[in-house]
């Protein structure tokens, strides 16, 4: 049997890493190599960098699992990945813990180390269409505008609230009659960063 050619190989690989990538899961390059049973990292490589002179993948530099999507969504932003790192307390405070539980794919124009997600507990945004188990996408900063939904540090708890500055005064407002305003010590807040997208699965993997 001939030799597959290189094109349709290099279609394969697209696919691979597209479906990937689509599911949170950013192959290596290694990993490639092993997927397509090339006999080095070398061939797994050159398919890559092909796909990245097509502009099919884009590279981030210093990264092991550094092969991204090119935009195609039309919405200009270039594809990132987002770690999904456990869960956060939307109503009482909870102790905040990062728990990887894989990559959100999100179109974005920050950069992917500028973004993290988080799995919602608690009902306390519901009034902002913020729902147990749904995922919010945030981006690392700290500091926000009054106004805008956060994710917060109060102590080692963390929580996702709307933030209010009056009088210079922190507070962090709930969407929901049933709970209090949080009013944190200033020596014991930091702001995680801010939310900036939601997304809800209507069925759970």
């Amino acid at each position: 049997m001939g030799r597959t050619p290189a094109g349709q190989t290099r279609e394969r690989v697209f696919r691979y890493v597209r479906d990937r990538l689509l599911k949170g899961l950013p192959p290596t390059v290694r990993e490639v190599m092993g997927a397509f049973g090339f006999r080095s990292v070398q061939t797994a490589r050159e398919h890559l960098e092909a796909l990245v002179k097509e502009g099919r993948l884009v590279k981030e530099k210093g990264k092991a699992r550094s092969y991204r999507l090119a935009d195609g969504s039309g919405s200009g932003r270039p594809l990132q990945l987002a770690p999904l790192l456990g869960r956060v307390a939307a109503g009482a405070l909870d102790t905040a813990a990062e728990d990887l539980e894989g990559y959100i794919p999100v179109h974005s124009r920050y950069p992917s180390d500028e973004l993290f997600a988080l799995r919602i507990r608690g009902e306390s945004m519901t009034g902002a269409g913020i729902f147990p188990d749904d995922i919010v996408v945030v981006r690392r900063q700290p500091s926000a505008e009054t106004g805008e939904i956060v994710v917060a540090l109060v102590g080692d708890e963390a929580t996702v609230k709307r933030l209010r500055i009056r009088r210079n005064r922190i507070e962090l407002h709930p969407e929901n009659p049933d709970y209090e305003v949080i009013l944190p010590d200033p020596a014991q807040f930091s702001l995680l960063g801010k939310v900036v997208e939601l997304r809800r699965y209507l069925e759970r993997s």
